[in-house]
């Protein structure tokens, strides 16, 4: 086994950091004819940290706009290291200059590389130009090698600041105003104040922001003084909550906000009232002097410590000889008896008026009246029964006479309930539609116009009786079978005879399943004989043998001439 060892002193792997060796084996100790072998050994060199950082440049300069946002990165700063791995890792801090409280500095592992960031605002019309000195150094030293130090550098970085056209700054973050109630429309509440930052010192216009329709205040554009647009009511709102905006004449795109809250002030303008409705008792054996009820009151103003509510009976009616009210001095006021007993069949309820007042300036003040209902109670003062009862056992009714009467009341209404159901369930008589009668009966007063006229009366009404009718059903229920078929009359018209071709209807009504099992009108119309003095009616053209062509009536023509004729005969006879 052989060692390779180095044959010169100080080798610098930044130098060169590769070497190769080539290595001959020889065996008969390198004697004629023995024999060898040869191999390569490349060598490396690994790195120590010999080298520290080395900045570039022993001046930086970097440029930031006063626009600049808080924690944003401004710029990038960089050490070198000839050493490689973590032999190069370095750390950047900022050791002196007017800048430290203004920037910050942090390094980039990955990068190696200094990362500075804006700590706080810049204003170019304050400071244009800061000075930081900046260090880099290495993290892991070895301490064979400190000699070579320090492994560290310095570099002076200066910043120059720009300027950029600003909107305008106000004087306060926030503004808090005050203003009355009730105060006239147009009254001032405070004024805002903005200025332009930049040198220029534009003039600057202030305006609200409405995010509703309903505007509250209105503000001076020139003068930032805001004044009242409504009359306001502390007990509706008492805070109003509103923007303001400030740009520059000459930029008015540039703007910038500020909240202004609003607060309401207080004016006595609502009198005090009484806090609940109470319902007060007294009991029938009540004592003089007994303390019935406690009562306190309210006011929608704003009650500021040591304000107290007064509380005393109206002095518009006469002294009340049952009840007296003390005023405990505590916004509250106790009820008393005056008196020894009460009863409840001689005046079961009595009034108490009484008036309630505030000690706000001016003084505001409201009336009431106090309910007192006597009832009847126990001797630990349990109430047991009041008015309405007392009236029941007054009558001398028991709690079981009176669900007896309410038992009869309700059966009485139940049978009257049951008698008009009843009543309403009953069915009506079938009443025939004017549509059923109008082809059996034709009323008309009318002599007629001739014989082309046939607009005064419905023809269907002259239909031959003996003609096949359509089938009519019931119209209240579905009949079970088939009706009958109904056969023309052997009757002919020439020797009809009215009374035998009602019958035969009656009979055909009376044997046909299809028709209502109750009476039904059956109407016929019948003209009468013929007179011997004629007819003035264009019918009686029949008998003198007229040309009146009958055709237009289809299959009826022949019966309605045959009835035609019949009827001019019947007309004569009558007439003689």
């Amino acid at each position: 086994m052989r060692v390779i060892r180095t044959a010169l002193h100080n080798m610098d792997r930044e130098a060169r950091e590769h070497y190769s060796v080539v290595i001959q084996a020889k065996d008969m100790a390198g004697q004629v004819g023995g024999l060898s072998g040869s191999t390569t050994v490349n060598i490396t060199l690994t790195d120590v940290n010999d080298n520290p950082p080395r900045f570039p440049q022993k001046h930086y300069q970097l440029y930031v706009p006063e626009s600049a946002q808080v924690g944003s990165a401004v710029g990038k700063i960089k050490a070198t290291d000839a050493d490689i791995g973590a032999n190069a890792d370095m750390k950047y801090s900022i050791i002196n200059g007017d800048g430290s409280g203004i920037f910050s500095i942090s390094t980039d592992k990955e990068t190696r590389e200094g990362i500075i960031s804006l700590k706080k605002p810049l204003n170019y019309e304050k400071k244009k130009s800061y000075t930081l000195s900046i260090e880099g150094a290495n993290t892991h030293l070895d301490f064979r090698f400190s000699h070579l130090g320090p492994f560290k550098d310095v570099t002076m970085l200066k910043i120059v600041v720009g300027d950029v056209d600003e909107a305008p700054l106000f004087t306060l973050p926030s503004y808090i105003m005050e203003v009355y109630e009730n105060a006239k429309i147009g009254t001032t509440v405070g004024t805002v104040t903005a200025l332009d930052p930049d040198s220029t010192n534009n003039l600057v216009r202030y305006s609200i922001d409405h995010n509703t329709e309903d505007r509250y205040f209105t503000i001076n554009a020139n003068t930032g003084t805001i004044k009242t647009a409504k009359v306001f009511d502390r007990e509706e709102t008492p805070w109003y909550n509103i923007t303001v905006a400030a740009s520059e004449i000459d930029s008015p795109g540039l703007l910038s906000h500020v909240p202004v809250e609003i607060k309401i002030l207080d004016v006595n303008d609502n009198p005090p009232e009484l806090a609940r409705d109470y319902d007060v008792i007294v009991c029938e054996n009540a004592k003089p002097s007994q303390v019935i009820q406690t009562i306190s009151a309210t006011d929608r103003d704003d009650i500021t410590e040591g304000r107290s509510f007064h509380f005393a009976l109206d002095d518009n009616f006469s002294l009340n000889p049952n009840f007296t009210l003390k005023d405990n001095e505590d916004n509250t006021a106790s009820i008393l008896t005056r008196r020894r007993r009460f009863s409840r069949t001689i005046q079961d309820v009595y009034y108490l008026p009484i008036v309630i007042s505030d000690g706000g300036v001016p003084s505001l003040s409201s009336s009431a009246t106090l309910v007192i209902r006597v009832c009847a109670c126990e001797r630990d003062g349990r109430v047991r029964t009041c008015h309405a009862e007392a009236f029941l056992s007054s009558a001398g009714l028991s709690t079981g006479a009176l669900i007896a009467i309410l038992l009869c009341v309700v059966i009485l209404l139940a049978i009257v309930v049951l008698f008009i159901t009843l009543k309403r369930s009953k069915k009506e008589p079938l009443v025939i539609s004017e549509e059923d009668v109008r082809e059996n009966v034709v009323t008309y007063d009318d002599e007629g116009g001739g014989e082309e006229d046939t607009e005064a009366f419905d023809i269907t009404a002259l239909r031959n009786p003996s003609a096949a009718e359509e089938l009519k059903f019931r119209r209240d229920v579905r009949p079970e079978m088939k009706p009958a078929t109904k056969h023309p009359t052997s009757c002919h018209l020439d020797n009809i005879d009215v009374h035998e071709f009602i019958k035969q209807r009656l009979a055909e009504a009376d044997l046909d399943p299809s028709v209502p099992p109750y009476d039904s009108l059956q109407t016929y119309a019948y003209e009468g004989q013929r007179s011997e003095a004629g007819s003035i009616s264009s019918l009686d053209s029949a008998t003198t043998h007229s040309d009146q062509d009958y055709n237009y009536l289809g299959d009826w023509g022949p019966e309605f001439k045959k009835l035609a004729e019949l009827y001019g005969e019947k007309e004569s006879e009558r007439t003689t």
